[in-house]
């Protein structure tokens, strides 16, 4: 029997580690080539990692929850080759695996994914099951070298295509395994992981005689400042630690000023009411934001602190804020200046969902050259951002509410905003800043004038 083991690869952010989220697959499970083993976390995503070995779990190199480094071992696989008990025949040189020798069969009549890292698993026929070794049954070498028939009532391996189906059998304490789909090809629905969770929930009734569940109990300690226990302490995620190194890494290295300024709303509302099925009021904000970089591009690039020199970009990857599960992330649409607004509408829609759903890829991630924070969504109306480093400036829009406003000398109710915008003192003067201000807020207040101009 050959073991082998994958390494936890660079999954091309970058990155140094990983935290293993959930195991797909369990010590003794069948694997088949190209088959997703395990979630795992980067700062920027959720990821699957598929394995390139097939044959059974020989070992796993983590508990759910722990980080692993890149380069380290992931998974260990066996073969299930046989090694001779005595000299006989000339031994013939090994050949390939019966899943490695399928998947190649797959790829040349073109079937296969080629999904080596963020893929859902090469499609096979029904052999292709995670057929778990009986535990009562001790491994033996075999007698010939026969190979072993596929067991009939293998199971294919889980088919999701959604990470939040995935998250809701994992909040349950269901394995994706354990539930049978009934969506196209077997696909799992939530619908049938809210079934499973149904029908588990009886089994799941702790016996009498077993221990309740350990409540998350004081860690004891005393804090000298307060006076008080601690009550618990969270292990800080490898998400939450790379937001907190840029965060931390922004404010020290970053000499910002913030300027803001209310702003008249009503004819941009009035627009959007007349075309109810046209773009969303953040798409023309978008597009407004990328007319002022377009008017200040110094405001669009970073600094080169170890040269000197102040960058520009010769376009626009228009950074989105947006919060999800995992926390906030600001994924971005790459190649913004080339997008109508109804293309930036569909395109912000788009990208805001794949963010939430772990989906963004590792370029729409890590690629903004600006980014727009809608405080609005939240109902608040502004705040003092934090610059995405290595960025140079973030605008944000509030909540638009109705307040009193003086219009031709008379007093009326308006709707009104606030933009509020944060921006890198070395590449410009608060001029500069106000300047992009005025573009943006002019094309909220007379937003007919200003699409006539772009």
């Amino acid at each position: 029997m050959t073991i082998h083991t994958f390494e936890l690869p660079d999954l091309g952010e970058g990155l140094t580690e990983a935290e293993v989220v959930t195991w797909l697959v369990a010590v003794g499970d069948t694997v088949a080539v190209d088959q997703p083993i395990a979630e795992v976390e980067t700062a920027k995503s959720i990821v699957e990692v598929p394995t390139p070995y097939g044959g059974v779990v020989h070992e796993l190199h983590g508990a759910e929850g722990e980080v692993l480094a890149v380069g380290g071992p992931l998974i260990s696989v066996a073969d299930g080759t046989a090694e001779p008990a005595a000299p006989a025949a000339p031994e013939k040189p090994a050949g390939p695996s019966a899943d490695g020798e399928r998947y190649r069969e797959e790829e040349r009549a073109g079937t296969g994914s080629g999904n080596v890292l963020i893929g859902y698993g090469t499609p096979e026929a029904g052999t292709r099951g995670r057929r778990r070794r009986p535990r009562g049954t001790a491994a033996v070498p075999a007698p010939a070298a026969v190979p072993v028939p596929a067991a009939p009532a293998a199971r294919r391996v889980p088919l999701v295509t959604s990470p939040l189906v995935r998250r809701l059998a994992r909040e349950a304490g269901l394995r994706v395994a354990d539930v049978e789909g009934s969506g196209a090809d077997g696909l799992i629905t939530r619908r049938d992981v809210l079934a499973a969770i149904g029908a588990a929930a009886p089994a799941r009734e702790p016996a009498p005689d077993a221990a309740p569940p350990a409540a998350p109990a004081p860690a004891g300690t005393v804090d000298p400042r307060t006076g008080l226990a601690e009550s618990s302490r969270i292990p800080m995620s490898g998400f939450r630690r790379s937001v907190a190194a840029a965060l931390s890494r922004s404010r020290s290295e970053i000499p910002e000023a913030t300027v803001w300024v209310d702003v008249d709303a009503t004819e941009l509302v009035r627009l959007r009411a007349a075309h109810p099925r046209g773009p969303g009021l953040l798409s023309y904000v978008a597009r407004f934001t990328v007319a002022g970089l377009r008017a200040h591009p110094e405001l669009n690039g970073l600094v080169d602190a170890d040269r000197g020199e102040l960058v520009q970009y010769d376009g626009v990857n228009l950074g989105l804020a947006v919060q999800t599960d995992r926390g906030l992330v600001a994924p971005a649409v790459l190649g913004a200046h080339r997008l109508t607004t109804a293309e930036l509408d569909a395109e912000i829609r788009r990208l805001t969902a794949a963010a939430r759903e772990g989906r963004a890829t590792p370029a729409e991630m890590t690629g903004g050259t600006f980014t727009l924070n809608n405080y609005g969504s939240l109902r608040v109306d502004g705040s003092a951002a934090i610059i995405n480093h290595p960025q140079v400036a973030i605008l944000g829009i509030g909540r638009i509410i109705d307040r009193p406003w003086v219009v031709d000398g008379e007093l009326t109710v308006r709707k009104v905003t606030q933009l509020s915008f944060a921006f890198d003192h070395r590449v410009c003067d608060g001029g500069a800043a106000a300047g992009f201000m005025r573009v943006v807020a002019d094309a909220v207040e007379d937003p007919a004038a200003a699409i006539a101009r772009l």
